[in-house]
C-alpha cells in the first residue's frame, strides 16, 4: 500500500505550528520530510508575511529542513501580487509590517511608503509585523479613508510560537477593520492567491496541503480543490474537527508529519477518531470518507 506522500507530486507545507513553533522545531518534523525515496516537491507555504523567501529558507535550512528561496512561497508575495494586478506601475501603497513586506511591494513595481502625507496612496498593504504600532495603524486608516485598496496577507487571529499562541495578523486587521469600516482583500489562506501561487510553484495542482489550521490551511485546500492534511501540532484541536464547517473538515488528520512516510488508515464509519490515533500514532487516519459522523 503506498505511503500517504506517494499518492501526491508535491506537498504545500505550512510552517508556523506544522514545522516549527518560533525557534522551536517541531520533534520529528524535519525526519519526516527528508526521505530519500520521495520524488515529489516540497513547497513551503507560509501565510507569516514578515520575512523574505531567503530569511524563510535560511531558517528552516537551520532547523534541519531541506529548503532553498525557490522552495518558499509567502503571503507578502501574494499580496504583491494581488496589487500589481489592480494597480498602475508605481502606484504608492503604504505599508503596514516590515522592511521584507515593501521589498516584496517594491519588486512588483510600485512605490512602498510609510506614512500617509495628504497626497493619497492608491493601497494600504497589511503583514504581520511584531512591531507594528497604533500610528501605523492610524496612517493606514487615514489611507482607507481617502479610499486607498487593501490587501491583507492573511487574517490568522494568533500566531503560534514556542510560549504560545500570540496574536496574529488578524488581530490586527480586526482593529484597522474598526477603525476604516472596511474589509481587505485576502491574499493568504484561506483565500486562493497564496496557494495558487504555491501550485505554481510546483508546477503541478497534484498536490497535499499540510497544516495545522482548520479555518487558513484546510479551507484553503478546499477552495483550490485539494486535499489536506491537519496535523494536531499547532492550532487546531479534535474537537474543533468535530465541530467544524464541512468546507474545514481535512482529507487526513494525524498526531504529526509521520503520517507522510506511512499508509493512510481509513477508520470506516462508525469508529471514534481519537481511538484511531491513539491507537495509531504517527498514521494519517482519513477523515473526509466519513465527515457526516463528525459534529
Amino acid at each position: 500500500m503506498k505511503r500517504l506522500r506517494d499518492r501526491y507530486r508535491a506537498l504545500l507545507l505550512d510552517l508556523d505550528g506544522t514545522l516549527y513553533r518560533g525557534h522551536e522545531v517541531i520533534t520529528g518534523a524535519p525526519e519526516a520530510l527528508v526521505c530519500r525515496e520521495a520524488l515529489q516537491r516540497l513547497v513551503y507555504v507560509t501565510n507569516n508575511a514578515s520575512r523574505g523567501p531567503e530569511v524563510v529558507a535560511q531558517h528552516l535550512a537551520e532547523l534541519g529542513f531541506p529548503a532553498t528561496t525557490d522552495d518558499v512561497v509567502t503571503s507578502a508575495q501574494a499580496a504583491a501580487r494581488v496589487l500589481a494586478e489592480r494597480l498602475d506601475r508605481n502606484a504608492r501603497v503604504l505599508v503596514v509590517g516590515t522592511d521584507d513586506l515593501a521589498a516584496e511591494v517594491e519588486a512588483v513595481g510600485l512605490a512602498p511608503i510609510r506614512r500617509f502625507d495628504g497626497v493619497a496612496p492608491d493601497a494600504v498593504v497589511q503583514g504581520h509585523s511584531p512591531d507594528t504600532a497604533w500610528s501605523d495603524l492610524a496612517e493606514a486608516a487615514y489611507a482607507l479613508r481617502s479610499g486607498a485598496v487593501w490587501v491583507a496577507a492573511n487574517t490568522d487571529r494568533t500566531l503560534p510560537n514556542e510560549r504560545g499562541l500570540a496574536p496574529g495578523n488578524g488581530a490586527m486587521v480586526a482593529a484597522l477593520r474598526a477603525a476604516s469600516d472596511q474589509e481587505p482583500i485576502v491574499a493568504g489562506k484561506p483565500f486562493a492567491p497564496l496557494l495558487e501561487d504555491a501550485l505554481r510553484r510546483a508546477n503541478s495542482r497534484d498536490a497535499l496541503v499540510v497544516g495545522d489550521r482548520l479555518d487558513t490551511d484546510i479551507e484553503g485546500a478546499s477552495r483550490v480543490g485539494l486535499d489536506a492534511l491537519l496535523v494536531l501540532t499547532g492550532v487546531s484541536t479534535m474537537d474543533e474537527v468535530r465541530r467544524a464547517p464541512t468546507e474545514q473538515i481535512p482529507t487526513y488528520v494525524s498526531d504529526s508529519l509521520a503520517a507522510l512516510n506511512h499508509p493512510p488508515l481509513d477508520p470506516g464509519p462508525g469508529v471514534d477518531l481519537d481511538e484511531a490515533l491513539r491507537r495509531n500514532p504517527g498514521r494519517a487516519i482519513v477523515v473526509r470518507t466519513f465527515g457526516s459522523k463528525i459534529g
